[in-house]
């Protein structure tokens, strides 16, 4: 997954001015207690705690649960997600949000979209205006369309603030495999804190300035993933995964690049690196929702059964609504409305797909300098 920072351009901004740095607060670097708080304890948030205590950090986690602080303290253990797993001694857990933010010079937010502006609006009430925060959340808000990166802008006094986004597996990263991601930020400085914290661990990342396509890939890819898990679900073989993940990059680039994003991001690791890697793997969770769908789970009952956000149902929607703004056409995202929300029986739409009016390929994937059209 990709790690992006991203600088505000206005000194006041969402429901907080920028506190002006103190001769106290300027000598906090050196007095921090620990390295990097990480803000959500789920299955990413237990990987990257892991790589970097592993890395010779020092690691706090902040969790709502007592029981589950006191087992990543006391058992150095996090059952829930990986049983057999045990956790670095240098990982301390709290229930304490406030300890948590003013603890550590660099957040990392790891938790899911939907409780993702009440932990900003929290975290907004601790925050120091020179501290980095990093997030890793592939979703997007609904109704109101935010990306996550503008969601702490509009919560809280930070200024350094970005985004973690790319092909990385939690298990892959537990088990200790080599993985890579991107960096995002329109200020280099807030990239490269992100480079080195992670440098010496199997997660290597690369930095970069488009903060909106990093995040677009991170939420996009997942409503292609439910479509190739359906087509699996059906019996479909590769060609038909081909069709998808090929097209549906075509889509991702298109909505992106309206929306302000660069096309060549989506050539990277935050665009097709993550939704090749998430369409053909069932460690997916929105692959897996696809195919338990398409084999004829209702939905209700896979979603509450389903241990983690499964991000790619709510972020359909999203992409849906907001392509119908700005008149995009995005038959592929289409089609995975219509099976979800509008109950159209999904192997007529995946057939439907192949049907549409005939077009030049180069009309739908953007060349090399290009903006998408």
């Amino acid at each position: 997954m990709e790690a992006f920072v991203l600088l505000s351009e206005s000194p006041a901004h969402g429901r907080f001015a920028v506190k002006k740095k103190s001769r106290r607060n300027q000598s906090r670097e050196s007095s921090w207690s620990f390295d990097v708080s990480i803000l959500g304890c789920g299955s990413f948030g237990t990987a990257l705690a892991t790589l970097l205590a592993e890395n010779e950090r020092r690691v706090r986690v902040w969790v709502r649960s007592r029981a589950q602080a006191d087992e990543i303290n006391r058992r150095h253990s996090n059952r829930e997600f990986f049983p057999k797993r045990p956790l670095p001694h240098n990982i301390e857990a709290s229930t304490d949000l406030a300890a948590a933010v003013t603890g550590a010079p660099l957040l990392i937010f790891a938790v899911p979209s939907k409780a993702f502006r009440e932990v900003a609006r929290q975290v907004g009430d601790h925050l120091q205006g020179d501290q980095i925060l990093l997030h890793c959340t592939k979703g997007l808000e609904p109704r109101t369309f935010k990306r996550m990166s503008e969601i702490v802008r509009e919560e809280s006094c930070a200024l350094k603030v970005g985004v973690i986004s790319g092909p990385t597996f939690a298990a892959e990263l537990m088990a200790g495999q080599p993985a890579g991601a991107s960096v995002a930020s329109h200020f280099d400085e807030v990239a490269l804190r992100a480079q080195a914290l992670f440098a010496g661990s199997p997660l290597r990342l690369y930095r970069g300035h488009d903060v909106i396509g990093t995040e677009i890939g991170g939420a996009f890819k997942n409503i292609i993933a439910l479509l190739s898990g359906a087509a699996h679900g059906l019996g479909f073989g590769d060609n038909t995964r081909a069709l998808i993940v090929t097209r549906g990059l075509g889509e991702m680039t298109r909505y992106g690049v309206a929306l302000g994003a660069e096309a060549e991001t989506f050539r990277g690791l935050a665009g097709i690196g993550d939704l090749l890697v998430t369409c053909s793997s069932t460690l997916s969770r929105n692959f897996r929702v696809g195919m338990r769908f398409a084999q004829g789970e209702k939905l209700d009952s896979i979603l509450r059964t389903a241990s983690q956000v499964v991000e790619g149902i709510p972020a359909t929607q999203v992409v849906y609504e907001q392509a119908k703004q700005l008149k995009l056409d995005l038959p592929f995202v289409r089609a995975v409305y219509g099976a979800f929300y509008q109950k159209l029986p999904l192997k007529d739409l995946l057939v439907k797909l192949t049907g549409r009016p005939l077009k030049a390929e180069q009309d739908l994937l953007p060349r090399s300098g290009r903006k998408a059209r």
